[in-house]
């Protein structure tokens, strides 16, 4: 038996280097994650937080939380905190 791709939506906060919201899960609900999305995108780039890179709002499909957290390990490690700091040492 498959099971249907669950959605989540992660708003990443640059500035500092966490999550800016808990993971917000909508299980195989895709029209109200991408509504929800949509309302995250307007919000923050009302703001200018989306087009300054400072929030990223990203919308992932998956089986579990968990294989986000490992394939998107950046957002929940600390790394992605990190990266804007070595982007600059090349």
């Amino acid at each position: 038996m498959t099971r249907g791709i669950k959605h989540f939506l992660i708003v990443f906060d640059h500035a500092a280097g966490r999550l800016a919201e808990p993971v917000a899960e909508f299980g195989e609900d895709s029209e109200r994650a991408v509504a929800a999305y949509g309302e995250k995108e307007r919000e923050y780039r009302d703001n200018g937080l989306v087009d300054r890179g400072l929030i990223e709002i990203v919308l992932i499909g998956s089986d579990s939380l968990d294989t986000v957290k490992l394939t998107h390990a950046n957002y929940f490690d600390g790394s992605a905190a990190v990266s804007k700091y070595l982007a600059g040492l090349r």
